[in-house]
This record gives structure tokens, C-alpha cells and sequence, in this order.
């Protein structure tokens, strides 16, 4: 056990002990201690001496050096008390108790910074309430002892412990407290209501809930003061009759229990007021049963499986004047026998229709339902709040206008074509949410309005009302993003503007220049958001009197500069102009005030920088200006800015080349009007071994710490998982990264969604695939076919049905704002660990082949998803050429759609097309009317381990294949014929040109190094055909070939000859793999080699072990062989490619096949005469023996 106890993966989150914990600092919660000189009294009759000081709790324990804790202790309480310094000694404390015979120890300590810390401590603890002590979240099993000797206490608190409920210390000892009123005993896992708790009758609240209670006793009765009874979290089916003695109780936490309906113990409790069974198993609101309730006032029914409300009388109820019936599966829902219904919620149901009266009624919230009608009789003279959005309304209630004291009003996200004048014109209205509707214009206003906030966001509006900003001169947020705009409507009518404008959001609509000098009439604007329009200037004149700005996005425009007078907006903090075309670095750097600067996606040459930089500037980016270059000066000038965005040195590198080629990403974090930013992403184009590539976001909600720990490690515990499994290694890498979190990972989490493309040679029929995972609420969204295709699953208790049954079921508290425990909404999440098992780490994986239709791949937030739909997302950025431009795009709308909390966004550009594609139909050419083979080389062929894949044909080669051979190969299945004209077989087709045989794999191209020092292929050094993609390097030569791996039965291998000959055939054998590889010594030759390996003989070589018994992750060496044909597998590479494995294949001038045109006619008879005998050699072998089964495959 003990050695247990110390591995690191266990030590956060297991605790091993025997009985009592030995520590008292776990036991007795120790703030200070030490070894002091001590004098008790005032007078100075006492001596001074040493003794062992504690400073515990809310008491101060005094005991021998000696004997310690074990001894006799004084304990001095400080609650109430004072502690004070003394002049006249140095560094020494007076502790004083309160009373009337009060104790005083003074206490000598040896330095100052030693007597501040006690004095600062103990000020706190006499600073607390006299009768309040909490001891929660200490893994206590008893009370402290000396807690007992205050029999002032009145409130503790013993939440999140083990207390024994018997035993000395223990639950049965708690009747020693005669002053106690208030009980907290939740989450102690008591598995039985302890009866001793009975004995207390001064109690006038308890808490027990989450101890896995079945049911209570009947001695409960004795509880007759008791005011507030919380039972939360357990299994409690039914309640006791003792509990109608108890006419006191007014608040009853039922909640997470397994009620099938309302407690009829209820209707004797005659104070009762409150009555919570949230999280239950009710199907029926029976509403003649909560009649006869006629004292309860407030009811929460929500998470329950509520279907129907079922009224048998026409009675009304007078006393509910609150009703909660949030996440349940209601379709129609009629409460107008509720007279007294003040506040309705009744979010996130099924409701096709409400009813309700309107008497009482002052707040309803009814989003997220399919209402197409809502009723409420009489009009609501009293309501001041209506919320309706996401629903199917196709127009506003009549009443909602005659609402005389409505102040919000929210039916957004709705099927709204106008909006009546009434509402416009209302007297009482403050803030007014339309947006996501299909408003084509709205009202003229012709009296003035109190209307303060107002959302016309996504709707179809050309233009606003010309007196907008006359008549509504107490607006101060309006938000007209996502319409067809061209013109914004005059500020005043006179010299002097009396707009109180101060958060104007106007992106994605289509406003000139013209609409700049409007702006000039709200001189307190503070935020502005003009991006994705068409203005190409801002008039330096109006940007000069606009001196309150203090956030400014430009984004997406065609603007050239940023005019000068920026300098007078004093207040500016936040600058966003990337994605135009400014060349002129802005004079912004002299902003007293300016924090955060966003220039990317320009065209910016240089920088002017002042001489010194604003001290408040913490972010500056100015990636994607490819004409940029800063000096070693400027960058040190640079270097306090906490980021700095540029752009790397490009290095091409052959796996950076095949992988540019198919796909490229851009990165945008945002922190919005946070403090910092807790999002991190990951995105790794070329990773592992080239062909693949990884992508990643972490949402820490409000830490930091989790998305940077993830961010810097889960692809390296991917790289370690795919090695391991090939089907478990996406949920494994989320496994393993949540244990590596350790302690950081115990109350703080983090939602993650991972990406990962690779060549999955698993599938014939597929080239690349991508795996998704994710936890929590970033999700990855595929566009195919510019169609948006999700491919996570959100995991929230608002969004997935599912988890919320799982957290149900296991007893978890989710508050009423839909967060478990009040902590977190995720259900599945990396960390939390404390939050086990309501929170899992256990992710979704969804993996699909990517085929040619596949365009984007966005990952995004929590918030980027709020704010934008995936089919807005798709359609906003597929028509961009910059992945970079392209995340921040998204990351500006989402902004100035609302989004006011980190934001963070990466975009892949895919490019799987045909020009991408591998199959043989498209790779190699077959005899040309000329008599000879062309060859189309692909430098963009994919592959999984090696580096560039070089096709080329062995009639262009003129150089011999020695023995002296290094390769890699992939441990994937994979290889494609040098010469498709030689052998007839099938062709190999990839997920671009599907209907594969089911022997045919997908082809793994491979890198080879040949030695040219044994090679003679009889011809002079200047008469040597080179061959493309092939470098020459001293005796050395690398190339890139292609493996050929056959399924033969019964070869054998043959000697090298002038010609083919008919091999015999043998016994059959479907398990033998056999290397082909042809060449030819020159061009004018008509011998081609061919080696076949017998299958025995492989199984005894080193290299055939390899083969069959483990897949090889980045390729092979090859060793010397007695045959200058063979190609084998031999030992695994190393991981990381050097040497030749790492050189790119680089194409010299001279490296052409030319003919000179006084020899093409006699090379091309050589060439014609070459194939027909080739081609008569292998009809022979056809008939001589069967041809061998082939995979198409590399090892």
C-alpha cells in the first residue's frame, strides 16, 4: 500500500491511512504553530517560557514542548477576542478571549516578519462571527475536541468529510453543542440518517444531503424547531408521517431523489412554503393535488420527465406565485388556474402552445420550445419581462403590446417577418432583442422612446428608420450585424449631437464610405465594429472626433491606412484591422492606453516605432504580412509585450512540401473583454512522420492553466498511443492526458477537441482519414460539399439528453443554472477530478475517410459556437484563400455577434483532390503511340512515414540497383508497380476512385538509398541516363522507388537473365509476401531483371519477423543481400528520420532524358522492338504459370 501511495499518478487522488490521520494538521486544521516563549496573565507575575504554540481553527492551543498535543493544552478561543502588539517587548503578540473572564497569553516571537504573520491571522479569526465554525472539505472523521469547549456555536459546518456517526468526536457527540441552530452534514457519505441528530432540538436547519439515504426515521418528528430541511441527492422514495410535526418547517429540498410524485406529507405541513424536487421522477404536474397545498408559494419542478399538467377541477390556486419547470418534455402546457403566478420558467420543453393568466404575472421565460402561440388572459398589466426566443413565432403576441409595463423583451431566434409599431412605440420598453428573424424593414418612429438596448442582429434589413437616433436618444447599445445594410441613419438634426450611443456593432453588412461621417453624430461611442463591409477609407477628419473610443474593428474592409488622427482617441485600448490592405504601419504605438493590436493578414512592409513603447501594450500581431521583415532591433524593442504575433522563416523541408499540399491551418484566439485568456490551441501541419497532421482546442473556461498544460502535451501522448493501438488510441490519448494532469487536474478542467489526419491504409478504398474527439463543449465541424457536417457531441447538461440521465441517475446537485455541483455545465471534461463520477473523461470519437468533396474543417469553443451556426460558419469563410484569415474572420463575428468571452478558432483548408489523387489510373502512363512509357511524377503523393514520393518509370533508368540498399517502408500495407505496362493486373484506387478488389491495398510509396559503387550498367558517365527524382551525392545516390509487395504461391526465386523465363509453379501457399523490383541496365536494352524470395527463405530472415510480427511505425533498413534485385524488410529505423532518410529528393538541370533529334527515330524503333518483346516474354509466363496473387502494398 505504501508503495502504491507514492506513484505519482495515484498520489493526487488518493489519500492512504490507517484509523485516525497521524497528521493533526489534517485533523485539526492548523493555520500557524511553532515553539515560542509564552507568559500567561496580564501582570507580569508570570514567568516567561518555552512552549509549543498552535494556532488552530478559531482557537489558540498553548501545551508543553514536551508532551505536545498528547499533554495537557490550554485553549484559548479567539472568536470575539483581540489580539494586540506590545510596545514594550519586541516582536511579541497579547492573545486575549472574550467573556467576562477572559484569558490573555502574550506571545515573543524572533522576528518581525514571524509576528506579522500571526497577528495577520489571528486579526481574521477574531474578526468572524462568535457562534460560526467551518470544518468542510478537511477529511475529518470526528470533531475536534477542543471545539467543544465553545458552547456558543450556533453554525457548523461539516460538508465534504467521513465523520463517524459514532465513536468519541463523532455525529453521536454533537448534542454537546446546546446553542446549535444550523447543521451542514452534506456529502459525508452516511449511508443512514443519524437518529443522535434527533436529539438536537435547538436545530432550526439541516443539511444531509448526498449520503445515500433511503429513507428517514420516524424520531425526525422530534426536530420541532426545525425551519429548513435539506435532503438533496439521496434515493428517498417516500417521507415519514412523523414529518407532519414539524409546523415550523418552511423550506423542503426534495431535489435528485427518486419521487414519482408530490409528497402528500406536504399538505400538513402548513408553513411550508418552498418545495424543491428538482431532478426527479415525476410525469405529472397534478395540479387539484398542489391545490389542496394552499401554503406553498414556490415550487421547482425541473429536470423531472414531466409530460402533461392534469387539472380535475376548475379551481384556482391562490398561493403559487413561483413555478420552475426547466429541461422536461412537456408539449402543451396550460397553468391559467394559477392565479397568483408571478414568474414562469419553463425553458428547454417540447411546448407547442402556453397558456396563462396574466393577473399576477410579471416575468416568463419560455425559450428554447417550438411556440407558435402564446396566451395570456387578462393582459399582463404587471409584466416587465418576456423572453421567447428560439421558438417558431411568426409574429409578436397582440398582448405584448399592451404589456403597459414591459422593459424587456426578447423573441429572437423566431420566425418574425415585421415587428408592430406598437412595440417600438412603448413607453415602458428598455431593451428589445429581434435578431436571427426575417425582418425586411422596421416601423417609423415618430415619438421619442426610452428604448436602451437594441438587437437587430441576422435579419434582412437594407435600412434602419431615419429617426432611429432622434427618437431614441437613450439608446446605448445597438447591434445591427449580419443584415444587407448600405446607409445608417442621421444622429441630429442640429449642430450639437444628444446621442447617448456608446456600443455600435455593424459588421458583415455592406456600408461604404459614405456612412463614416453618420458616426461623427455619437461622439460617445466607445465601441465600434464596422468589419467585413466595403470601406476603403476612414476620413481622418471623422475618426479625430471620436475622442471615447475605446475598441475599434476595421476587419475585413479594403482599407489602405489607418488615417493619423487615430492618435486622438486617447482611450483606445483595442485595435483590429487585419484582413485589408494596409501597407502603412498606423501611428497607434503612441496611445498612452492602447493594450491590443491586430494588424495580420495585411500588407505591411515596415514598422515606425516611437521611442518608447506604451507600457500597457500586451499583444501585438502582425502575422500574415509576408513583405514584413523585422530587424534583430525592432525585436528587441519588441521584447516586454507579452505576445508578439509574426510571422516564422519559412523552411521547406520535404515533409513541410507533402503536407502544404493538402492541407494548411490558421489559429485565432481572442480574449474579448476578459481579463486573459483561457484558450489554447494546437496545430501541427506536419506531425510525426510528415504525412499527418494534428489540430486541437482547449477550453479552460476561467483558468488558464489546463488549455496551456494540454496544449503543450497531448500531442506528444498521441504520438506514444498510436504506437500502441490502432483503434483505441484516440480515447487512450484522452485517458492518459487526464491522468498526466495530476494535481492541477483536481479542481480545475478543460473541454478539448483533437484532430488527427493520417493516410488510413487500413481502408483500400480511403487516402486520408480524420479522427475527432472531444469532452465538453468544443466541437469540430466538416464542411463537405460546402455543406457543414458536425463531427462532435456536446457534451452539457443542456444539449445532450443522455448525460443528463447518467448525472441524474448518479445523484449529482445541478444548480439552477444547469452547472453540476454549481461548478462546471460539461458533463465530460479533462480534470475535475474531485467532480468523479458525475464528470468522466472518457471522450466521443467519431472517424471518417476524407474524400475529394472535403473543403474545411473548423474547430472552435464554446463561445465561437454560441454566437455562430456551423452552416454561417461554412459559408463566412470557404470562399477565403488564407487559413489564417480565415480563423480570425470567425473569431470577428462571433465578437461582434455578442460574444464577449474567450474566443478561439482553427480552420484547415483540405485539399484532397484529384491532382492529390494516388491511384495507378492517374500515377503511371501506360505504352504511348511512340512506342515508350511516360511517366507523370506527383511530388504531392501522399504518405504515411516516408518523405516525398517520386514515381518514375524503369525504363528511364540507366543506372544499376546494387546490393548496397537502405529503405524505409511504411508499416502500413502499401506498394505500386514501377512499370504498370510490364505486369497486367488491376489498378490501384484510392477513395477518389473507389471500387478497390478486396486484395488490392492502398500504395505506400518509400524512400531507398542505392550505391552506385558497384553499379556498371556498361555505359560512359556522360552517356548515363539520369533518372528524375534522384540526387547524386560523391558514390552515393539517393532515390525514391516504390516497394512492391506480391502475394506469391509457390515462387521461386530466379536468377538474374537477359530475359523473363516461366518459373514452375509450386505448392500453394496464400501467406508468402515476395519483393519484386524491375530494372534495366540501359535503354537499349531488353533484359529486365526480376528477384523473387522464396517463402521459406523469408521467414528465416530477421526482416520476415519484422513483417508479420509487428507493424513498423516509420520504415526499415535494408541490409546487404547475395541477390541486386531483392528488396527485403529488415530492423526497425529510427523514429526520427536522419541521414538519407531525411534528404529531399532534389532535381538537378542536367538530370533530363533528352534525345538528341538525329537519334530519336532509331531510340524509338529500340523502345517499339523492346515492348512487343516484352510483352510476347510475358504471355509465355502466362501460360507457362499462373500469375501470383499481388497486394499492392508496402511493408
Amino acid at each position: 500500500m505504501q508503495e502504491e501511495a507514492t506513484n505519482s499518478d495515484l498520489s493526487c487522488m488518493i489519500r492512504f491511512y490507517s484509523e485516525k490521520p497521524c497528521q493533526v494538521e489534517q485533523l485539526d486544521r492548523i493555520l500557524l504553530s511553532g515553539v515560542y516563549n509564552v507568559r500567561k496573565g496580564k501582570t507580569q507575575l508570570h514567568k516567561w517560557a518555552e512552549r509549543s504554540v498552535t494556532l488552530c481553527g478559531t482557537c489558540l492551543i498553548v501545551s508543553s514542548v514536551k508532551d505536545s498535543h498528547a499533554g495537557k493544552m490550554h485553549i484559548l478561543p479567539l472568536i470575539g477576542g483581540k489580539v494586540e502588539e506590545i510596545k514594550r517587548r519586541q516582536y511579541t503578540l497579547a492573545f486575549t478571549s472574550a467573556g467576562a473572564q477572559a484569558q490573555t497569553y502574550h506571545i515573543s516571537f524572533e522576528t518581525l516578519a514571524e509576528c506579522q504573520r500571526w497577528h495577520r491571522q489571528a486579526s481574521t479569526i477574531v474578526s468572524m462571527r462568535f457562534s460560526t465554525v467551518d470544518l468542510s472539505c478537511y477529511s475529518l472523521e470526528e470533531v475536534p475536541e477542543h471545539l467543544f469547549y465553545s458552547q456558543d456555536i450556533t453554525y457548523l459546518n461539516l460538508r465534504h468529510n467521513f465523520m463517524r456517526t459514532s465513536g468519541a468526536g463523532s455525529l453521536d457527540s454533537l448534542y454537546r453543542f446546546s446553542q446549535l441552530k444550523s447543521l451542514n452534514l452534506s456529502h459525508n457519505r452516511l449511508g443512514e440518517f443519524p437518529v443522535s441528530l434527533c436529539e438536537i432540538s435547538t436545530l432550526t436547519e439541516l443539511n444531509i444531503s448526498c449520503n445515500g439515504l433511503h429513507y428517514l426515521p420516524s424520531q425526525i418528528g422530534k426536530l420541532l424547531n426545525l425551519q429548513s430541511f435539506w435532503l438533496d441527492g439521496n434515493f428517498l422514495t417516500s417521507l415519514p408521517e412523523e414529518m407532519g410535526n414539524l409546523q415550523q418547517l418552511s423550506c423542503l429540498g426534495l431535489s435528485f431523489n427518486n419521487f414519482c410524485e408530490l409528497p402528500a406529507i406536504c399538505e400538513k405541513l402548513v408553513t411550508l412554503d418552498k418545495l424543491a424536487l428538482a431532478g426527479n421522477l415525476l410525469e405529472t404536474l397534478d395540479l387539484a393535488v398542489l391545490n389542496r397545498m394552499s401554503h406553498i408559494k414556490s415550487v421547482d419542478l425541473r429536470l423531472n420527465n414531466l409530460k402533461r399538467a392534469a387539472a380535475d377541477t376548475l379551481e384556482g390556486n391562490k398561493s403559487v406565485a413561483y413555478m420552475d419547470l426547466r429541461d422536461n418534455q412537456m408539449t402543451d402546457l396550460d397553468l391559467s388556474s394559477l392565479v397568483s403566478l408571478e414568474q414562469l420558467h419553463c425553458e428547454r420543453n417540447k411546448l407547442r402552445e402556453l397558456t396563462l393568466s396574466g393577473f399576477s404575472l410579471r416575468a416568463l421565460y419560455a425559450n428554447s420550445n417550438c411556440l407558435t402561440a402564446v396566451n395570456i388572459y387578462p393582459v399582463p398589466g404587471l409584466l416587465t419581462c418576456l423572453e421567447l426566443s428560439h421558438n417558431q413565432l411568426q409574429c409578436v403576441p397582440d398582448w405584448a403590446c399592451e404589456a403597459k409595463k414591459l422593459e424587456v423583451l426578447d423573441v429572437s431566434y423566431n420566425l418574425l417577418l415585421e415587428l408592430p409599431s406598437r412595440i417600438l412605440r412603448s413607453l415602458s420598453l428598455r431593451k428589445l432583442m429581434v435578431g436571427h428573424n426575417r425582418l425586411q424593414s422596421l416601423p417609423p418612429l415618430l415619438e421619442h422612446i426610452p428604448l436602451e438596448v437594441l438587437d437587430l442582429q441576422h435579419n434582412l434589413l437594407t435600412k434602419l428608420p431615419e429617426t432611429l437616433f432622434v427618437k431614441a436618444l437613450n439608446l446605448r447599445y445597438l447591434n445591427a450585424s449580419a443584415n444587407s445594410l448600405e446607409s445608417l441613419p442621421s444622429a441630429c438634426t442640429g449642430e450639437e449631437s444628444l446621442s447617448m450611443l456608446q456600443l455600435l456593432y455593424l459588421t458583415n453588412n455592406n456600408l461604404t464610405d459614405q456612412c463614416i461621417p453618420v458616426l461623427v453624430g455619437h461622439p460617445n461611442l466607445r465601441i465600434l465594429h464596422l468589419a467585413n463591409n466595403n470601406l476603403q477609407t476612414f476620413p481622418a477628419s471623422k475618426l479625430s472626433k471620436l475622442e471615447h473610443l475605446e475598441e475599434l474593428n476595421l476587419s475585413g474592409n479594403k482599407l489602405k491606412t489607418i488615417p493619423t488622427t487615430v492618435a486622438n482617441c486617447k482611450l483606445l485600448h483595442t485595435l483590429t484591422a487585419h484582413s485589408n490592405e494596409i501597407s502603412i504601419f498606423p501611428e497607434i504605438l503612441h496611445l498612452p492606453r492602447i493594450q491590443f493590436v491586430d494588424l495580420s493578414c495585411n500588407e505591411l512592409t515596415e514598422i515606425l516605432i516611437p521611442e518608447a513603447l506604451p507600457g500597457a501594450l500586451q499583444e501585438l500581431d502582425l502575422s500574415g504580412n509576408t513583405n514584413l521583415v523585422l530587424e534583430h532591433k525592432t525585436l528587441d524593442i519588441f521584447s516586454h509585450i507579452t505576445t508578439l504575433k509574426i510571422d516564422a522563416k519559412p523552411s521547406v523541408t520535404a515533409d513541410s512540401a507533402l503536407t502544404s499540399a493538402f492541407w494548411s491551418h490558421g489559429v485565432a484566439e481572442l480574449a474579448g473583454q476578459r481579463n486573459k485568456l483561457c484558450v489554447s490551441s494546437l496545430a501541427l501541419g506536419s506531425f510525426a512522420e510528415g504525412m499527418e497532421a494534428v489540430y486541437g482546442m482547449f477550453d479552460g473556461d476561467k483558468n488558464e492553466e489546463l488549455p496551456r498544460l494540454l496544449q503543450c502535451t497531448m500531442a506528444d501522448v498521441l504520438l506514444e498511443e498510436v504506437q500502441q493501438s490502432d483503434t483505441m488510441f484516440m480515447s487512450n490519448t484522452f485517458l492518459v492526458s487526464h491522468r498526466k494532469l495530476g494535481m492541477a487536474g483536481q479542481k480545475l478542467g478543460s473541454s478539448a477537441v483533437l484532430c488527427y489526419i493520417r493516410n488510413e491504409v487500413a481502408d483500400p478504398a480511403s487516402n486520408f482519414s480524420l479522427t475527432v474527439a472531444n469532452v465538453g463543449t468544443c466541437q469540430a465541424v466538416l464542411c463537405r460539399s460546402g455543406k457543414a457536417v458536425p463531427l462532435s457531441k456536446v457534451f452539457s447538461f443542456e444539449q445532450c439528453s443522455e448525460e443528463a440521465r447518467r448525472v441524474k441517475g448518479q445523484k449529482a446537485i445541478i444548480t439552477e443554472d444547469n452547472k453540476v455541483n454549481g461548478v462546471t455545465c460539461c458533463t465530460r471534461m479533462l480534470g475535475c477530478t474531485y467532480l468523479y463520477p458525475w464528470i468522466l473523461p472518457k471522450p466521443h470519437v467519431n472517424s471518417i475517410p476524407l474524400t475529394v468533396q472535403d473543403e474545411l474543417l473548423l474547430l472552435g469553443n464554446k463561445a465561437l459556437w454560441e454566437h455562430l451556426s456551423y452552416a454561417e460558419a461554412v459559408s463566412a469563410v470557404r470562399h477565403l484563400h488564407d487559413p489564417l484569415a480565415a480563423a480570425k474572420k470567425l473569431c470577428t463575428l462571433a465578437q461582434s455577434y455578442g460574444c464577449q468571452d474567450n474566443v478561439g478558432a482553427v480552420v484547415v483548408y483540405l485539399n484532397i483532390s484529384e491532382d492529390n489523387c494516388t491511384c495507378e489510373m492517374h500515377g503511371l502512363t501506360l505504352t504511348g503511340p511512340g512506342g515508350y512509357s511516360s511517366t507523370t511524377t506527383k511530388p504531392a503523393t501522399p504518405s504515411c512515414s516516408s518523405g516525398i514520393a517520386s514515381e518514375f518509370s524503369s525504363e528511364l533508368s540507366a543506372s544499376e540497383v546494387s546490393s548496397e540498399v537502405g529503405s524505409t517502408a511504411s508499416d502500413e500495407h502499401s506498394a505500386v508497380g514501377l512499370d504498370g505496362s510490364l505486369l497486367p493486373r488491376q489498378e490501384r484506387r484510392c477513395s477518389l476512385h473507389p471500387v478497390p478488389p478486396s486484395s488490392i491495398f492502398q500504395r505506400q510509396p518509400s524512400s531507398a538509398t542505392f550505391s552506385s559503387n558497384q553499379s556498371d550498367n556498361g555505359l560512359d558517365s556522360d552517356d548515363e541516363q539520369p533518372v528524375e527524382g534522384v540526387m547524386t551525392n560523391g558514390s552515393k545516390v539517393e532515390v525514391e522507388v516504390d516497394i512492391h509487395c506480391c502475394k506469391g504461391k509457390g515462387l521461386e526465386l530466379e536468377r538474374p537473365a537477359a530475359e523473363y523465363s516461366s518459373s514452375a509453379p509450386g505448392p500453394e501457399d496464400d501467406s508468402g509476401l515476395v519483393l519484386i523490383i524491375r530494372r534495366q541496365n540501359s535503354v537499349n536494352s531488353n533484359t529486365v531483371q526480376r528477384g523473387v524470395k522464396d517463402k521459406c527463405e523469408l521467414q528465416k530472415s530477421l526482416s520476415t519477423c519484422c513483417l508479420y510480427g509487428k507493424k513498423l511505425s516509420n520504415g526499415s533498413i535494408v541490409p546487404l543481400e547475395e541477390s541486386l534485385n531483392l528488396i527485403e524488410v529488415a530492423t526497425e529505423a529510427p523514429k526520427k528520420k536522419t541521414g538519407y532518410f531525411a534528404a529531399p529528393s532534389q532535381m538537378e538541370p542536367e538530370d533530363q532524358f533528352v534525345v538528341p533529334p538525329h537519334l530519336e527515330e532509331e531510340v524509338k524503333e529500340q523502345l517499339k522492338q523492346h515492348q512487343e518483346d516484352g510483352t510476347d516474354q510475358e504471355l509465355k509466363e502466362e501460360h507457362a504459370a499462373p500469375l501470383p496473387e499481388e497486394f499492392d502494398t508496402a511493408l
